[in-house]
């Protein structure tokens, strides 16, 4: 893709909308205020290589769902019914599937387990089905025997992050994009007027929206400190041979021995596996989460171990003090709300499910609303706080 520079001058006094940060979430701010017919510009020196480029793309709204997670389960659900116009007019290219998820046991100890997920889930009205394991096995043979228990959830579905991304940006065009790092906010008295690059160029704004993940806490400038940490994880990525085609059809989320994995299938002969969850602040793949994962793994789908490993990778998600996105705009000192300036960060692991949320909100705000329900996610809501620890759940993430 052709680059944008900076440089050059922007339509009349700039651009409508800078969106700072070309992750899926960032992209899909953009392609929503671009399709509402504003003049938007993406910086990103390397758009799609953050955490958009290790995540699996589970839209996962029901089986992320934890019981500490209340306000956000409301998002994750509104952003779950938006996903299918939102990926209409992407046709197949993001590779969007309705495939559901199955949850799985490993043993007696995890069937409880996800027998006490289930019924928190069920007492917030979302809807699971329960399988036997002759039912379960019936629909995906490749499941080991010694499966203890499993339930589908028919509402979750899957996107492959990557294919989404260059269908966003080819969406957005090369003329959209600038191929720089943001340093800081510009201010034009107590509102923000764009940004400035890192080769000391500026680009003016009508509204800025801070959506680069954890290299929002790198951005000078901001109003507010963002609570934002790195929380690492080991992806894999997986060949299946023909013979073994397909190897799972629908999303296969488990516990073994009380940790989690997930493997998610893809249309192209492939296999997502993770679930690895660390703070330890390395970008490096771990050896330990590695062997963990394929193990875990196996012990759901045995011929895990006859694939061709081709793939591994880790990305920090930037996590916030309640798992919760910092979304919305951010009180300003003397009343009111700071002029021209949105913050979408702090996704964690439901980025690509809470894109379309993501820019739904910002979309109503940018044409004047205040986010309605979603002001318990505003970006200012931790001012004076610590970073916190995250809340835990079972299927969720597991330390290795």
């Amino acid at each position: 893709m052709d680059e944008y520079s900076p440089r050059a001058p922007l339509p009349g006094s700039g651009a409508d909308v800078a969106v700072v940060g070309g992750g899926v979430v960032g992209l899909g701010i953009a392609w929503e205020a671009a399709r509402a017919g504003r003049h938007v510009v993406v910086i990103d020196p390397a758009p799609g290589t953050g955490a958009s480029f290790a995540a699996a793309g589970m839209l996962a709204a029901v089986s992320e769902y934890h019981y500490q997670e209340e306000a956000l389960l409301g998002l994750m659900l509104e952003s779950a019914t938006l996903w299918p116009a939102f990926a209409q007019p992407l046709a197949a290219e993001a590779g969007y599937l309705r495939t559901p998820t199955l949850c799985i046991a490993g043993d007696g100890a995890d069937r409880q387990a996800l027998a006490d997920l289930r019924a928190v889930q069920e007492a917030h009205g979302l809807e699971v089905t329960s399988l036997t394991v002759r039912e379960a096995r019936a629909r995906e043979p490749m499941l080991s025997p010694g499966i203890a228990g499993a339930f589908e959830i028919a509402a979750d579905h899957q996107v492959d992050p990557r294919r989404l991304i260059a269908a966003l940006l080819a969406r957005l065009g090369s003329e959209r994009l600038v191929r720089r790092r943001a340093e800081s906010l510009l201010w034009d008295g107590a509102r923000v007027a764009g940004v400035r690059l890192d080769d000391g160029s500026e680009l003016l704004a009508q509204e800025t929206i801070v959506a680069n993940g954890l290299g929002a806490r790198d951005l000078a400038g901001l109003p507010v400190q963002l609570p934002l940490r790195p929380v690492y994880g080991d992806i894999l990525r997986l060949r299946i041979p023909q013979r073994l085609r397909p190897l799972v059809t629908a999303t296969v989320r488990g516990l073994v021995r009380g940790r989690p994995v997930y493997l998610v299938p893809r249309e192209d002969g492939t296999v997502v596996i993770g679930a690895t969850q660390r703070e330890d602040g390395s970008d490096a793949v771990s050896a330990g989460g590695v062997y963990e994962l394929l193990r875990d793994a196996q012990a759901l789908v045995p011929a895990v171990a006859e694939l061709e490993l081709y793939e591994t990778v880790a990305r920090a998600r930037p996590g916030t003090p309640d798992n919760a996105p910092l979304l919305g705009r951010v009180s300003a000192p003397e009343g009111g709300d700071v002029e021209g300036l949105i913050v979408a960060t702090g996704f964690f692991r439901h980025g690509v499910l809470l894109t379309p949320a993501a820019a739904r909100v910002c979309r109503e705000v940018l044409e004047g609303g205040n986010g309605g329900a979603w002001k318990p996610f505003r970006p200012d809501r931790f001012a004076g706080l610590g970073n916190g620890r995250p809340i835990s759940h079972p299927l969720h993430g597991r330390s290795s």
